[in-house]
């Protein structure tokens, strides 16, 4: 118990520690910068975190793979795993970087506007945004296999370290007149550094000399099979987190996106908070899913939903009743007038699609990424046109209404779930398993060759095939 709160606070320490030191730093970055050069930061920021989410799509399948591995008994399957891994993010990451540095010409124009200056600031934050993509997708593979060994603090101390100096390296910059282009190089130097105490750590876990990226012809196709869907997720996940934004500002104008911009990223902790403080429920059941007994995996997922559900009620309770006086002090009385009635069902909209923490980590654990895919696609297309509809006949207040809808279509994993864990399930499940590896074992293939046979399997068995 202590490990698992252990994992939990380090969870939300990774989650909230860089939110608030941008908070804490934005004013003097922008006394000292200017609006313009304070813009380029953000987007350049923006760009990196867009970049990242996209770059490092495969880490879930990383977490799934390794901590199902790791009572398997041998390491140098979970170690061509890695490797695959690093091999995947690499690719993902270097074809961001180009992507970035091809369209950094693009976006300088139009964030620059007629100012040479600010064009040149914006071309060269954006290249060196390019950069940092290509190092966050690798650093992802470091963080993602040590939280597969339960390791959360090792993971995010270094995270969280490299990210805060490079704040405090921003404020300092900005403070003695030193532009965005060199906050930007102070923070790729930082997070370089950062990268290689975290691949020091990782080759030290694991026992290796080397962690070359590689393309192992098995550990690769069982990382696709799960992180294709992971990796769609995370597009996805970007694609509708800005969209409700941008059709609102173009159709309802700046006051009102602002509004709702502001309600939104005011309510985004009661999810995130859920998600980062119970992310070691992930690689914990996933361990755990080949050798315990389904009753303890179901006292497991109902502990860990009923704290889901507390942290859920405690963010919306407070939000419900205390949130229009923050924004009355965030933006003033025009934004709080213009965000009135639409701040309780953004509220309430984060808290439903936060009730679903427990069961995504669940599914995900036991190899159901599908289900968890194809609902979150069909809950943002279904917010999508809904906003379409909504949006003329109710405005501000119908896009809200058309993000409240998002939440409930996710919540209904939880029925493939129920049945995964109904009782003698698990049986089931390790008798076929066990034929798989006896039969592997026979035929005399290598160790990836019978996990990918247990992969098909387990997901064969999912989906309700007969073997």
């Amino acid at each position: 118990m202590r490990a698992h709160l252990s994992n939990a606070t380090y969870g939300v320490l990774d989650y909230a520690a860089y939110p608030i030191g941008m908070l804490m730093v934005a004013p003097i970055v922008l006394r000292h910068l200017g609006v313009a050069q304070y813009g380029v930061w953000a987007v350049a920021t923006a760009a990196v975190s867009t970049g990242s989410i996209i770059a490092s799509g495969f880490g879930d399948a990383n977490i799934q793979h390794v901590a199902t591995q790791r009572n398997a008994g041998d390491p140098e399957a979970l170690l061509r795993t890695v490797r695959s891994a690093m091999g995947i993010h690499l690719v993902l990451g270097a074809a961001l970087t180009i992507l970035l540095c091809l369209l950094a010409p693009y976006v300088a124009r139009h964030v620059g506007s007629s100012d040479l200056r600010v064009q040149a600031a914006c071309l060269w934050s954006m290249r060196i945004a390019g950069l940092l993509t290509l190092v966050r997708a690798i650093e992802s593979v470091c963080i993602s296999t040590q939280r597969a060994f339960e390791r959360y603090g090792a993971a995010v101390r270094v995270s969280v370290l490299a990210r805060l100096l490079a704040l405090v390296a921003a404020a300092a910059l900005a403070w003695v007149n030193f532009g965005v282009v060199s906050i930007l190089a102070a923070t790729a130097l930082l997070s370089a550094i950062g990268l290689w105490f975290q691949l020091g750590h990782l080759k030290t876990l694991l026992r290796s000399g080397s962690l070359a990226p590689s393309f192992d012809r098995m550990a690769t196709r069982a990382l696709f099979a799960f992180g294709i869907f992971s990796w769609l997720q995370a597009v996805s996940g970007v694609i509708f987190s800005q969209t409700d934004r941008l059709i609102t500002g173009i159709s309802l104008g700046a006051t009102t996106v602002a509004a709702y911009a502001l309600c939104v990223q005011m309510a985004q902790p009661i999810y995130g908070f859920a998600a980062s403080g119970l992310h070691f429920l992930f690689p914990y059941l996933a361990q755990q899913r080949t050798t315990a007994s389904t009753g303890a995996l179901r006292r497991t997922v109902l502990i860990a939903f009923l704290a889901n559900v507390a942290l859920v009620a405690l963010g919306t309770a407070a939000l419900l009743f205390f949130g229009n006086r923050v924004l009355r002090l965030w933006g003033g009385d025009v934004i709080a007038h213009s965000s009135a009635h639409i701040l309780a069902p953004i509220v309430w909209s984060s808290a439903l699609l936060g009730l679903n923490v427990t069961g995504t980590y669940a599914m995900l654990a036991l190899g159901r990424v599908r289900a968890v895919t194809w609902l979150n696609l069909g809950g943002g297309v279904v917010m999508l046109l809904l906003i379409m509809w909504l949006l003329p006949h109710y405005g501000g207040y119908g896009v809200a209404m058309a993000r409240l809808c998002y939440g409930p279509i996710t919540l209904l994993l939880y029925i493939p779930l129920a049945k995964l864990l109904r009782s003698g399930s698990d049986a089931q499940l390790r008798a076929a398993e066990a034929g798989s590896i006896g039969d592997a074992a026979t035929a005399g293939i290598s160790y990836s060759e019978r996990q990918l046979a247990i992969t098909s399997v387990w997901a064969a068995k999912q989906e309700g095939h007969t073997l």
